[in-house]
């Protein structure tokens, strides 16, 4: 539509130059006439009179001043070749015309002057001059007066002649847009279709030239666009049915088409798109007001071009970065910033607009499938702008597109969006299939840069998406572990994916079901081995620019074992202690207290175990290699049992009393407990530790009863699934007192709370008190820490006088302080030294009291000094530490509690060599199927 135009008379062009044309663009804008009445017809009357007066001048010009002899010349060759009408009862579009002349003669001119320079070479001693500019380049006072003859022209030859609806409406531009709408003669000739199609074809003339094309797109693209559209697209009338009655040709209306598709693919995309919706129109609205009715409603013929038109934009190479530009640069994103560019930030629906249109596939994309492959990998690109600004927007519309694709087309957004961003990820797997050259080792499998923008793509996915839907977490769940284990890597050094680690976790441990929730912490603690984890050739190691990274595991020589072994364990166990810091943020939701409850099954499990079961048949009976098979399952199960013990040392250290959030779980976690009783029971297991684990459990089950919890009906639901257990307690546990307490609190959930024995209300008070007395002890060791002043019998005094007799289950009335140690009990107070050879005497006396209050107490004496470093009792460690093992073996909770305790810090505070690896074994002990293990001691590596 727009072929260059033809080459005019060398004359004319050898002595024109561009200050002459530009002097008569400017004459053409002088200002005439008097704008100072406010009636409308005066301002017509002043527009018109100035319009022919600025005619008259210019002609006069031609005609009458030498000076202006070549222009003419100039002007007139492409008068003559040009193919439009130029004169016309109507002044508006005379003006129209003899603009689009000179605007053409400055394009000619432009491009002759641009053709003969030559700036020469540069001087190479003087290397900081600016090179010669180019002649055709106009100055920003030329460019404001182009400027404003563009603005004329638009507005005398584009918009008066577009269809209502089509474009923005001239009149409510601006004021003179208005008086302009008014003064232009649609009756005279040339016809308004001729004048628009002549404005269009001439200015995308002129625009061949770049830097007046950059002038007329920047500021004009969307009139020219409606121009076009209106041209090449608009339905003919049925009654124009002869050529000669046809305004335009078929071939004009196809080089209309042709222009226009020219036109959007060579301007800037976002600014095609942002005016391709503006000539779409927005929702119909009432107009009820003719002078101020605007457009409210686009033909149905423009909405339908600019959908397609939209869609061809979206379906080109950078498309969807096209469009969310388009869209959010109007509002003041990106480029334009400022304000409003935060106010578009937190426009929630502009991005849900545009993921709508992103996700809704178009009707000339050949299938759905191949239009998500081609546009998902630009959804993905913007997670990933630099600019802050523009990051915070695109991050959105990605996180809405992704949500919007996935809740729409789940299949598709698993395939094109979600295998992608965890594609590092499951590259790792246990169950991946790795390649010859992958496996060699020291290979980078995922590097630093993949691996974080994984983990920053999965975190802006799932937590600032924050919408479980299925396809979103059936996809996470099978890389969970890795993850897991790339969280306790990144707990070790300051890596920024540390955080958005432990929020992933979070968000998809309490958005899971609770049954896979459970199954995934089961498969984080190495409890299931059936959850994919981490290859075992491949290992996290600390990148150079601060991030992680996976490689193959270098081959381990025989000198390397007992470090890859020392490794592998510290390595296990720092998984359990930062699985005990995960969930100690999930406390609230309960998932905390249901996992310990599940560990405490476990270990029921564990403390039940018939030791039978570990012996092997004899060698005879099996194979070599199915001996050995038995022997790995054996192995396997010991590791299990100590993990569970393990983990159950770490929930109980870092969760908090607040672990329980409801009623069932209160319930779960007392039928376990009796579970544990009557699994003892019936291995002939029974100890101190279930007879005082199942006096607490039952004391808590009589506070809830005893009013300390408000129940309702569907509690005393809950509570009915203990019946049975109770009942076992009662027909099979050998104390009658335990037994007695089993039968009232069945009769007291029985009968919903209505009865309740005196045996309840003492078992409810007892552990009331007992918990208590818990709080005053942690207050006074808290006090004790800053002063140097013993209370231990001052929390013994305290203990004892309320403790629930492991066979009675009744407070014990045994002697709060013992005779013998009230003299030791002060020597602490002293500083380090102070402790005599008699007072020592005296207390080791006292560790073999047969009374349980005074053993317990001098182990505690024995455990301070020791801790105090004092010099008579670190003389005699050998002997203390046997009576620390002696007494582990004690049936009393707080004499071996209280051994345990010296035993540590015999191991951390005294002066033999001895390895602490070696100590905890031997602190081990089995006893009727039972493993004891201090939680204090968990923490040191096992070899």
């Amino acid at each position: 539509m727009a072929a260059p135009g033809q080459a005019v008379g060398s004359g004319a062009q050898e002595t024109c130059g561009l200050d002459r044309i530009l002097e008569a663009l400017k004459l053409l804008l002088s200002p005439g006439g008097s704008g100072s009445s406010s009636l409308q017809v005066t301002k017509h009357d002043v527009l018109l009179a100035t319009l022919k007066s600025n005619l008259s001048a210019l002609e006069d010009k031609f005609l009458k001043d030498p000076q202006w002899k070549n222009l003419k010349l100039l002007r007139d060759e492409i008068a003559d070749k040009a193919e439009w009408p130029q004169n016309s009862v109507d002044v508006t579009w005379s003006f129209t015309s003899e603009t689009l002349l000179l605007l053409l003669c400055l394009k000619e001119t432009m491009i002759r002057l641009a053709a003969n320079f030559n700036p020469g070479k540069p001087n190479p001693r003087t290397p900081e001059v600016a090179p010669a500019l180019s002649p055709d380049a106009l100055s920003i006072s030329q460019q404001k007066t182009v400027q404003f003859v563009l603005q004329f022209v638009v507005t005398l030859g584009i918009c008066p002649y577009l269809m209502p609806g089509v474009g923005v409406p001239l009149r409510y531009r601006t004021e003179f847009g208005a008086v302009v709408q008014d003064v232009v003669c649609l009756d005279a000739a040339p016809d308004a279709t001729r004048r628009l199609y002549t404005s269009c074809k001439a200015l995308l003339n002129v625009a061949q030239h770049t830097s007046l094309g950059s002038l007329i797109f920047c500021h004009h693209f969307g009139d020219i666009a409606a121009g076009l559209c209106q041209l090449g697209f608009c339905p003919t009338k049925r009654k124009l049915l002869t050529p000669a009655e046809e305004v335009l040709t078929e071939e004009e209306r196809t080089l209309s088409r042709g222009a226009l598709r020219d036109m959007l693919d060579q301007v800037y995309q976002p600014l095609a798109v942002r005016e391709l919706l503006i000539l779409q129109g927005g929702p119909p609205q009432s107009c009820t007001d003719v002078k101020t009715q605007m457009r409210c409603w686009a033909p149905a013929w423009l909405r339908r071009l600019c959908g397609q038109l939209l869609s061809e934009r979206l379906m080109r190479p950078n498309g969807v970065q096209a469009v969310v530009r388009g869209i959010l640069e109007g509002a003041g994103a990106g480029a334009a910033g400022g304000s409003d560019a935060e106010v578009t930030a937190a426009d929630w629906k502009k991005c849900d607009l545009i993921a709508k249109i992103l996700a809704s596939c178009p009707q000339q994309s050949l299938s759905p499938e191949s239009y998500y492959r081609d546009i998902c990998p630009q959804i993905l690109d913007l997670f990933h702008f630099q600019d802050k600004l523009t990051a915070r927007q695109f991050q959105r519309v990605a996180t809405t597109t992704f949500i919007t694709l996935s809740r729409e087309r789940p299949q598709l957004a698993a395939k094109y969006l979600l295998q992608p961003v965890l594609a590092p990820l499951h590259r790792c797997l246990n169950t991946a299939e790795l390649s010859e050259s992958d496996m060699v080792p020291g290979t980078i499998l995922v590097t630093e840069e993949e691996l974080s923008r994984c983990i920053e793509d999965v975190f802006k996915v799932y937590v600032v998406g924050n919408e479980p839907l299925t396809v979103l977490m059936d996809s996470l769940l099978p890389v969970l572990g890795v993850l897991f284990l790339l969280y306790c890597f990144a707990k070790k050094s300051v890596s920024h994916i540390r955080s958005l680690c432990q929020e992933v976790l979070l968000w998809i441990l309490g958005k899971l079901e609770r049954k896979k929730a459970i199954a995934s912490l089961k498969g984080f603690a190495g409890l299931d081995k059936a959850v994919p984890s981490l290859h075992s050739l491949c290992q996290f190691r600390a990148a150079t620019q601060g991030g992680i990274m996976i490689t193959i595991k270098e081959a381990i020589s025989d000198e390397d074992e007992d470090e890859a072994l020392y490794q592998k364990v510290s390595s296990e166990q720092g998984r359990v202690e930062h699985l005990g810091d995960l969930l100690s943020h999930c406390q609230e939701c309960g998932l905390a207290g249901d996992f310990f409850i599940f560990c405490l099954k476990e270990l029921t499990h564990v403390a039940s175990e018939n030791e039978t079961e570990l012996k092997t048949e004899p060698f005879s009976s099996k194979s070599l290699l199915e001996l050995e098979q038995h022997q790995t399952l054996l192995v396997e199960g010991q590791e299990r049992k100590l993990l569970v013990l393990q983990l159950m040392a770490v929930l109980c250290e870092r969760m908090s009393e607040q672990i329980f959030t409801n009623i069932t779980q209160v319930v779960d976690f007392v039928a376990a407990t009796l579970q544990r009783a009557c699994a003892s029971l019936a291995h002939q297991a029974e100890s101190t530790v279930e007879s005082q684990t199942l006096s607490m459990s039952m004391g808590l089950l009589a506070v809830m009863l005893g009013g300390a919890v408000q129940l309702k009906s569907s509690d005393f639901a809950v509570l009915k699934q203990l019946l049975p257990l109770l009942e076992k307690v009662s027909n099979t546990y050998p104390e009658p007192v335990i037994q007695e307490l089993a039968v009232d609190l069945r009769i007291t959930i029985s009968t919903h709370g209505a009865f309740a024995t005196e045996a309840v209300s003492m078992a409810a008070q007892s552990t009331l008190n007992r918990k208590d007395l818990e709080g005053k002890i942690e207050e006074q060791q808290q006090t004790s820490r800053e002063r140097p002043t013993d209370v231990a019998y001052c929390h013994l005094e305290q203990q004892q006088s309320h403790e629930i007799s492991p066979q009675t289950g009744l407070q014990s009335n045994a002697p709060i302080i013992p005779q013998g140690v009230n003299e030791p009990s002060t020597t602490t107070s002293h500083k380090s030294g102070s402790v005599t050879t008699e007072q020592l005497q005296e207390v080791l006396l006292s560790a073999y009291d047969p009374q349980i209050p005074t053993r317990a107490a001098a182990l505690r004496t024995l455990s301070r000094w020791i801790e105090q470093r004092e010099a008579k009792a670190l003389e005699m460690q050998e002997k203390l530490l046997k009576i620390f093992l002696e007494n582990l073996e004690h049936e009393d909770t707080f004499v071996y509690l209280s051994a345990i305790q010296g035993s540590s810090n015999w191991t951390w505070h005294g002066n033999l060599e001895c390895s602490p690896a070696k100590f905890i074994i031997s602190i081990y002990v089995l006893e009727k199927g039972r493993f004891l293990l201090h939680p204090d001691l968990v923490s040191a590596p096992l070899h």
